[in-house]
């Protein structure tokens, strides 16, 4: 940790003659909370972003006001520069002073070019104006926006560990299907990647039950849409309407697909304890289980939920198909 304080202060020493200096010094006190609370003091490659999470399509939005501090990385230049886009070498002084002054005549630079991912950019061209226009204490600057939609969600202060669980993210809806045949689709990111594999074994699952029911092979396209539709949206539903995350204070650190997962999980140990024969558990239920064991105070609406019973076995759905067979019969 000494020896990378070290070397980002060697970057700010050319900084120190430049008019403001006060602003450098700021910055990179800045820099070192970044380290100490262990967060990104790095710009993101815009390459790496658009590759991890396997972005093809673009348009161009015009002209736009940006906030400086969604601006994450760079095209091309995100070795050349800071977190906080102060330039890393001697060699970029003279380029940055000119920027600098040319800012501050009347004469003024014209818009950068930048990409937006999700509420994230990343500057195409015009990085030292960047650099600046942070410098002087500018909120906003005007940029030629290239849009690449994604269903992930970035922010400013991701890690490449963060961007990993995107990527992780992107390869299951891609996997699924999901970003096409339900592309505006509630948010089915989990806090920890590792969890994607448990939600594909969600989705086969519930294919082989469809199956079952239907006595016809079923695609995982198909069987992924079927259980957002029918399983997954409306867990989230209730989870939104009674306001769960946010009752225990979770939002900041789990998803409303981690609290799903647990859902699910906690409807299966309790079907393994109880056995087929009980009364079937829903998810209201879940949600009951859950908030008493945070020891929050259960809502009377929540107690007076009506939702749908939730189905997560073929042996759970064979009852059913027997009953259609004796129909038949």
């Amino acid at each position: 940790m000494f020896l990378i304080l070290l070397r980002t202060l060697e970057r700010f020493n050319y900084t120190i003659n430049i008019h403001n200096c006060k602003k450098f010094v700021k910055a990179f006190l800045s820099e070192m909370m970044s380290l100490l609370r262990g967060q990104s003091a790095e710009l993101l490659s815009f390459d790496d972003v658009r590759a991890r999470l396997r972005l093809r399509e673009e348009s161009y939005k015009g002209l736009q006001d940006i906030p400086l501090d969604k601006i994450v990385g760079s095209v091309g230049r995100h070795k050349d520069f800071t977190g906080r886009f102060l330039p890393k070498t001697n060699e970029m002084k003279d380029r940055w002073s000119r920027v600098y002054a040319k800012m501050n005549s009347l004469e003024g630079v014209p818009p950068i070019e930048v990409y937006k991912v999700d509420d994230v950019y990343f500057v195409r061209d015009g990085n030292h104006r960047v650099s600046v226009a942070r410098e002087i204490d500018s909120k906003t600057i005007q940029a030629h926006v290239t849009e690449l939609p994604t269903s992930v969600d970035l922010e400013p202060g991701m890690t490449l560990e963060d961007l990993d669980a995107a990527a992780a993210y992107v390869v299951f809806l891609e996997e699924t299907g999901l970003k096409r045949t339900r592309p505006h689709l509630q948010s089915i990111q989990l806090s920890d990647p590792s969890g994607y594999p448990e939600l594909m074994g969600h989705i086969y699952l519930h294919g082989q039950v469809l199956e079952t029911l239907h006595d016809t092979p079923i695609k995982t396209e198909d069987a992924a849409a079927d259980w957002y539709d029918n399983i997954y949206r409306p867990a989230v539903s209730l989870i939104r309407k009674h306001n769960v995350l946010d009752r225990t204070g979770e939002n900041k650190r789990n998803t409303e697909a981690d609290l799903y997962i647990w859902m699910v999980d906690h409807l299966r140990d309790i079907r393994r304890q109880q056995g087929n024969n009980n009364p079937a558990r829903k998810f209201s239920h879940a949600i009951v289980d859950y908030l008493t064991e945070k020891k929050i105070a259960i809502p009377r609406e929540l107690l007076d939920e009506d939702d749908e019973t939730v189905m997560l076995s073929k042996t759970q759905v064979m009852p059913l198909v027997n009953a259609k067979k004796d129909d038949k019969g």
